[in-house]
């Protein structure tokens, strides 16, 4: 080929500085409120308290409308909303749900072996 263009090759002297002495690695302290933490998330406690509660107000919204006499648009409007947003409250419970591998491995143990 025309116009190759050939490398530069340079030789350098690098010195580098290495600290060898041992570091102590302590614990995390905060591994049992992170143990904690991704458990409640495993059991997904809190989209779960949200589901009961929409269900009791769920439940007494439809109670209340039952026993209206005459209900009007607006009240049939309300228990329509409510009624609504239960499909996207189960929805979004059951689109969020994580693989859990168990909980992470500590600083201070060996990586596990596969």
């Amino acid at each position: 080929m025309a116009g190759e263009v050939e490398p530069i090759r340079r030789k350098i002297e690098l010195e580098v500085e290495l600290d060898t002495t041992e570091k102590v690695v302590l614990p995390n302290k905060y591994q049992n409120i992170i143990d904690l933490a991704k458990a409640v998330d495993a059991w997904r406690i809190f989209p779960r308290i949200f589901l009961t509660v929409y269900i009791i107000l769920l439940y007494k919204t439809v109670i209340w409308f039952m026993a209206l006499p005459d209900p009007n648009m607006n009240q049939a409007g309300l228990i329509s909303v409510v009624v609504g947003a239960g499909a996207a409250w189960f929805g979004l419970y059951t689109g969020s749900s994580k693989k859990f591998d168990g909980p992470a491995p500590s600083p201070s143990a060996p990586p596990a072996k596969k």
